[in-house]
């Protein structure tokens, strides 16, 4: 709360005033948007809101304006791995907010520093650029392969290879590189240069590769870099195969490309192990990271390893990006991880979840419903069968109304990404809570 007030304190209370044919201001008290109205009044209809109102949050708790409380298995969609309030998170961001904010990146900042350091120990990084979002960090390492590309493999066309059913931001080179059309629709012409594989198939990677290569030789076209999710979250909680990603490793060393890991979701120990490639007996050339980097204060970053550095001054900036605020919220997330045992807590609480969703298949009430249940650490989804003609969407909306907060990943996958400080009982509320709401869901779609 003094970080909010603190916020509130540096912007002036203006207040908009509207009158016939024109814009007026005037300074006032502060205006706030009293009704769920008079926000879609003013804000983008971007997201598809619930009609709820979060006002306070502890822990793992989240409390709404009319003072119901909700179990949060969302954390801001896999951001908040210290869930509410953490009093090392808040401590790290009053002091700094207290002391300096925001310089910009003309000088030398000794939090953006620290934790460039930390990233660097605990990865196969040498280097770091700093930015404020996953969409961020991918443009950045989309930039880097281009240029490696350009620079280091000779190529006038390098083609970075994705895939299908990927999911890296919604900039414009990003939503190109996510294999998904429903995003790329009515956006077009997307960016040039990208190819798509179907993920987890080795053989289409390999001979994806092959043609590219060959039938771009003579118009020194070929492919400079292999980008993949560890795990595909938006695509459905998907984890890589460990066959696959050996293949585009071996495919990488042949060739020259870089081997690209978006960790914008998975990284961060939320799959049990600090990184989701960890998993999967691989290291990237590059990869990215965001969301829980900062623990819910915006912070992104693209990490490489010395060969495939190219950026030089000048060739990518973000005015705002490894800020000393953003980078004490980190410094308080690292810390975390070492000293509260996040890794073995999201192992073990993940193996607890998976196991209990699992057993919901055997209930006789819910027979028939449950496709699938996988993930890795505290990245969970349950799909749901064909045959249930359920959707995702109107399960969470079920749990929503019983206090649980869940949050689709496709048309039949609902995902639980709770804060890694999650206890054992949390997970076995929420699994009550879920199996309470997915039999009421099943009653109504079979009455």
């Amino acid at each position: 709360r003094s970080v909010v007030l603190a916020l509130a304190l540096l912007r002036p209370a203006l207040a908009f005033v509207p009158s016939a044919g024109r814009h007026g201001w005037h300074r006032s008290a502060p205006m706030v948007a009293s009704s769920m109205q008079e926000f879609d009044d003013v804000v983008m209809k971007t997201y598809g809101r619930y009609p709820i109102t979060m006002v306070e949050g502890k822990g793992l708790t989240l409390t709404d304006s009319n003072g119901k409380e909700y179990l949060d298995f969302v954390a801001g969609i896999a951001t908040c791995i210290l869930g509410h309030g953490h009093p090392g998170m808040v401590k790290a961001v009053t002091d700094q907010i207290n002391t300096l904010h925001h310089v910009s990146n003309l000088y030398y900042i000794p939090k953006q520093g620290e934790l460039a350091v930390w990233l660097v120990k605990n990865s196969p990084a040498d280097k770091v650029f700093f930015c404020n979002s996953g969409a961020e960090s991918n443009e950045a390492a989309i930039k880097l392969a281009r240029k490696y590309g350009h620079t280091k493999l000779d190529l006038e066309e390098p083609v970075i290879i994705t895939a299908h059913q990927s999911f890296h931001g919604r900039t414009l080179a990003a939503i190109t590189a996510t294999g998904q059309p429903k995003y790329q629709k009515d956006f077009g012409p997307m960016v040039p240069g990208f190819e798509y594989v179907t993920y987890n198939d080795a053989a289409d990677l390999k001979a994806t590769v092959e043609r590219i290569n060959s039938e771009g030789k003579a118009k020194k076209r070929g492919v400079c870099a292999i980008m993949f999710e560890a795990l595909q979250g938006e695509g459905g909680i998907k984890p890589g195969d460990p066959a696959f990603f050996k293949a585009a490793r071996e495919l990488c060393d042949a060739t020259g490309a870089l081997l690209i890991c978006d960790e914008v979701q998975v990284g961060m120990g939320r799959s049990g192990k600090m990184w989701g490639f960890q998993q999967l007996g691989v290291e990237p050339d590059v990869f990215t990271s965001a969301k829980a980097l900062g623990g819910g204060v915006p912070i992104g970053a693209m990490m490489c390893k010395d060969a495939a550095n190219v950026f030089g001054p000048g060739d990518h900036a973000s005015t705002y990006g490894g800020n000393p605020l953003a980078c004490a919220a980190g410094m308080a997330v690292a810390r975390a991880i070492e000293s509260e045992g996040l890794l073995e807590n999201a192992d073990q609480r993940g193996e607890q979840l998976r196991a209990a969703l699992k057993a919901l298949a055997a209930e006789p009430e819910l027979a028939g419903v449950v496709a699938d249940v996988r993930g890795w650490g505290l990245l969970s989804g349950i799909q749901l069968s064909d045959e249930s003609g359920l959707t995702a969407g109107e399960v969470v909306g079920k749990c929503i109304e019983k206090g649980l907060l869940l949050v689709p990943a496709g048309p039949t996958v609902v995902r639980f990404v709770p804060p890694l400080i999650v206890s054992e009982a949390e997970v076995d509320s929420a699994v009550a809570t879920f199996k309470a709401a997915l039999e009421e869901a099943v009653k109504e779609k079979r009455a």
